[in-house]
């Protein structure tokens, strides 16, 4: 019997797979200790595992793993990034290049680098929601020290074009910063292969637990260094101080190695499934895609049901299924998606758009449950709509 609601709202975070909690259990109440802890074989214990996961994540990403520093998620790997990179190249330049669109965890941290000092160029997207390079290029400028734009948007899906991106920073001898939690363990993600010097991501957007993230620093070719923002004991090779939540770090390794098996085979069926679900809610009329269809994500599709409200659709359906009007950090907000409103979507649009978020535990039954539910709320609406116009 299919249990509701359908939860489609994997982009604002995962189910932690069975698997993930069965590696994460013993280090919570049995190998329990300190990974700081050098003395004893409680400590040896925990700092083995703690490698051990490091060597997972970076293995995903096609890194070293004295390149994986863990933080509490994609959030403060975002502030340390920005602000790390700001404040030990200061003698070279204060400029930042960003884009409009990027997570709110980027831009508000660029904010307050702003009222440091620093200044910030947020460049403007195209209405596939793609930046242009070009664009980028000619923005770049002596004190320009690094540039931050994510891999994959979180709200449309959108996949920017990485390695043009990362070409032009080299060219310029200016870093580039990824945030690339939407990305990395959904599609492949190579550093090296990318161009990356620095990249954020977390656990909980594979199906790992919540509280966990990291940050890539690349270590040679270029060397990137970042002032510590958290003082302390000197963790994570004095860039991050703090007891390691050695449970989650578990449970972030363990995820990654699915992530690793799985990756290919799970996108290809997100792909049919999303697919599918575009192509009958499509039928209806004045429904659109928001974002490019062909550079994008293969669990995520954002669309516009023109003539209703995202919200009347979302409390009509809340008790069955479970989507998002745009990112989990602004959904709550009453103004259309400011994602939605740099692509330059009408504010009618912008405000009739639903985000879908597919995930390995989606099936095609609930798939098909969401057509039909969708399609005969929209409808009822719409009647409702013009039955109330017409008075």
């Amino acid at each position: 019997m299919l249990q509701l609601p359908v939860y489609l709202d994997n982009n604002s975070t995962t189910q932690c797979d069975p698997r993930v909690v069965t590696a994460m259990l013993p280090y919570f109440s049995e190998q329990y200790g300190n990974a700081a802890s050098t003395t004893h074989p409680f400590g040896w214990i925990a700092k083995e595992a703690v490698e051990k996961a490091r060597e997972q994540l970076a293995r995903l990403i096609n890194a070293d793993i004295t390149e994986i520093i863990f933080t509490s998620g994609a959030t403060e790997s975002d502030n340390l990034g920005l602000k790390g990179v700001f404040e030990n190249y200061a003698s070279k330049g204060n400029h930042i290049i960003t884009v409009a669109t990027e997570h709110k965890a980027v831009l508000d941290t660029c904010k307050h680098i702003e009222k440091l000092g620093g200044e910030i160029t947020y460049l403007n997207i195209k209405e596939d929601g793609l930046i242009d390079v070009d664009e980028l290029e000619k923005n770049i400028k002596r004190s320009t020290i690094l540039i931050s734009v994510m891999y994959g948007n979180n709200e449309t899906g959108v996949i920017q074009s990485i390695k043009k991106i990362s070409g032009v920073a080299k060219q310029h001898d200016v870093l580039f910063f990824c945030d690339a939690a939407q990305a990395v363990g959904k599609i492949k993600v190579d550093v090296i292969d990318d161009g990356i010097d620095i990249l954020a991501f977390t656990a909980h957007k594979i199906y790992g637990p919540k509280g966990i993230g990291a940050l890539y620093v690349r270590r040679k070719n270029p060397r990137v260094k970042l002032i510590s923002q958290m003082d302390g004991g000197g963790h994570e090779k004095n860039i991050r101080s703090g007891t390691l939540n050695v449970p989650a770090i578990v449970g972030f390794g363990k995820a990654c190695e699915i992530c690793m098996k799985e990756m290919t085979t799970e996108a290809n069926a997100l792909k049919h499934l999303r697919d599918k679900l575009e192509h009958n809610l499509l039928k209806l009329e004045e429904v659109h895609i928001n974002g490019n269809k062909e550079f994008r994500l293969p669990h995520v599709s954002n669309l516009s049901f023109k003539n209703i409200s995202a919200n009347s659709l979302m409390m009509q359906l809340n008790r069955k299924i479970a989507v998002s009007s745009g990112s989990a950090c602004t959904s709550a907000l009453p103004e259309p998606s400011y994602v939605l409103k740099a692509m330059h979507l009408p504010h009618e649009l912008a405000n009739a758009s639903l985000r879908f978020g597919l995930g390995r535990f989606t099936t095609e039954e609930q798939i098909n449950f969401a057509i039909k539910e969708i399609s005969e709320t929209v409808t009822k609406l719409r009647n409702e709509n013009r039955t109330f116009n017409s008075v």
